[in-house]
């Protein structure tokens, strides 16, 4: 969830800073493709799964890695519309699709209450828009 959430910040401050749909595609792709390195290099690195029983940490971190870009790519290709407003409005549509899919991930292989699972994701993924939003239009 981190990674991919945390993508949100940068890619929807830049949307409403410039107002401009390429720059805040470009925006978002370094910060999807940025996470994704991140992400991958931190579970490769994080244990030898013996630890915490989460498999081999190279395969975790190709997995990691992977999905973390696409959940970032995921609401940055949107960007490439060119009116902004209609952009944004597709990105944040996205975004809720994706905030479902990481809730029903946390239920079903996590264990998470599905309630809680939701909650968690939502109030997250929220306040990093919410951080996006005022930071961009400030």
């Amino acid at each position: 969830m981190d990674g991919s959430v945390s993508t949100l910040a940068p890619l929807f401050a830049a949307a409403f800073a410039t107002k401009n749909s390429w720059q805040t595609f470009l925006v978002g792709l370094a910060a999807g493709l940025g996470a994704g390195i991140s992400m991958g290099f931190a579970e490769a690195i994080s244990d030898d799964g013996s630890l915490t029983g989460r498999g081999r940490p190279l395969i975790r971190g190709i997995v990691c890695g992977l999905m973390t870009a696409l959940g970032g790519l995921g609401h940055t290709m949107p960007y490439l519309i060119p009116d902004v407003n209609i952009a944004t409005t597709v990105a944040v549509g996205i975004v809720l699709v994706e905030l479902g899919l990481i809730a029903w991930v946390r239920h079903r292989y996590m264990d998470t209450p599905w309630a809680s699972a939701l909650i968690q994701v939502v109030v997250g993924g929220t306040l990093v828009f919410l951080t996006g939003l005022l930071i961009g239009s400030s």
